[in-house]
């Protein structure tokens, strides 16, 4: 048995269930989880909903205790960052100068937050990617009502805004487009969440952010946002700034010619991205057999199904590995070895706004055709079908009973025809 571990770079849901997963499918050798933060790996969608309102403690978005990970004998390494990747020879190097020779590597880096330029060392303005920048921001929302803007109405804009008005705060959500959500939602969709949000008393705007004005600085404190400056000259006062516009996949690192890093990690339909390297998570594209085209999900079960396909797709590889060359197997317990499969899960996101809970199966953006039916107007209950080359490949609902949300997964599990799609999502809506 290969004494060199597999290592797997992100202590993230994915990372995480990716080193549980190698340890079900036989591998008994080193395994190495890194992680730059300095917590045990934990939940991110709660983030911004239940522990920035203050409903949850960090603890709650624990996934495994320390206790819980002592049998799966890791190698953890919390607060260490993995700096560069050398593909031919497996080897990670850390920010400490050490260098891993590796069987084989995970990676689960996940993504990073955006920011603006104009925002840099500039006190009160957040974003909200770790646990650290959400106790940030619920400390300052913690100390009387604030003025909050918050940039970009996408997912993570929209349930910041709705959790920052239940506590009371003063909002106002700025976005590129006039609809908040919309690219994933639909125009229509997106409308009945835009009047949510005002029956709720959030401002809505569009427009860019041109830059911020500052409160007077005085020599004994940082400098202090007090306003958002939009393209059009416009002034939004605030004592709060979120910016939550979109991520970028944690692939600086990995400079290896060898690997294609435009928009995350490139990946075959096997979630390979070079032999013994696999990605899995935000951070990673991958061939979607089923919809025949690279895909990067950025969602928490994406994260996780696609972290138990890296890694016995892993384990698959290196038992091959260890047979052609006459060595033991990878797994060492002499288990049957796992054969090496595509990776084509449904995809699943869900966002909860207010007392809303909306829920998607399959793909919401790219579509060509996009047909919303709105149920009850004032519940804000909809259904919205996606489509793309005559094909159904998504399907979303708000307000909508799980019964009749899971009898519509199957017309994406293997995308019907658009016309078939219509007529079972107007069944599945009417039944009693």
């Amino acid at each position: 048995m290969t004494t060199r571990p597999i290592a797997v770079v992100g202590a993230s849901a994915a990372g995480i269930t990716a080193v549980e997963a190698l340890r079900r499918a036989g591998w008994t050798g080193p395994l190495t989880l890194i992680g730059d933060e300095p917590h045990l790996p934990y939940d991110r969608p709660p983030l911004s909903k239940q522990l920035l309102h203050g409903a949850w403690e960090p603890a709650r978005l624990t996934l495994r205790t320390a206790e819980q990970l002592a049998p799966l004998d890791l190698d953890l390494r919390l607060g260490t960052r993995a700096t560069g990747l050398d593909v031919a020879t497996r080897t990670l190097t850390l920010d400490d100068g050490q260098r891993l020779a590796c069987a084989g590597v995970i990676i689960a880096t996940g993504v990073a937050a955006r920011t603006l330029p104009a925002a840099d060392g500039l006190t009160g303005v957040f974003t909200l990617r770790t646990l650290d920048d959400a106790l940030a921001l619920r400390d300052r929302l913690s100390g009387g009502a604030r003025r909050l803007v918050v940039v970009g109405n996408g997912v993570l804009g929209c349930e910041a805004a709705a959790v920052a008005r239940e506590l009371g705060h003063e909002v106002t959500l700025v976005g590129r487009q006039p609809v908040p959500m919309a690219a994933a939602v639909g125009p229509v969709m997106g409308e009945l969440l835009a009047d949510e949000h005002r029956a709720r008393g959030v401002r809505l705007l569009s427009g860019e952010v041109a830059g911020f004005e500052t409160a007077d600085a005085a020599a004994d404190r940082p400098v202090q946002v007090d306003g958002v400056r939009l393209a059009d000259g416009s002034r939004l006062p605030a004592d709060l700034v979120l910016l939550a516009i979109g991520s970028e996949p944690a692939v600086g690192w990995l400079a290896d010619p060898a690997l294609d890093t435009a928009d995350g990690l490139g990946c075959d339909a096997y979630c390979a991205a070079a032999p013994g390297i696999y990605a899995a998570g935000d951070v990673a594209r991958w061939e979607h057999p089923v919809h025949g085209r690279p895909l990067r999900f950025e969602h928490r079960m994406n994260a996780t199904e696609q972290a138990m396909a890296a890694a016995r797709n892993l384990i698959a590889e290196l038992t091959a590995e260890a047979a052609a060359n006459g060595t033991a197997e990878a797994g060492g317990d002499g288990a049957e070895p796992p054969e090496r499969r595509p990776f084509a899960p449904v995809p699943y996101f869900w966002s909860d706004q207010y007392g809303l809970k909306l829920q998607a199966y399959g793909l919401t953006t790219g579509a060509d055709q996009v047909e919303t039916t709105v149920l009850d107007r004032d519940a804000r209950r909809a259904v919205a079908l996606f489509g793309q080359a005559g094909r159904a490949v998504g399907v979303l609902a708000c307000a909508l009973p799980p019964r009749q949300l899971r009898a519509l997964r199957a017309l994406v599990a293997t995308p019907v025809p658009w016309e078939e799609a219509r007529d079972r999502v107007r069944e599945a809506t009417t039944a009693g």
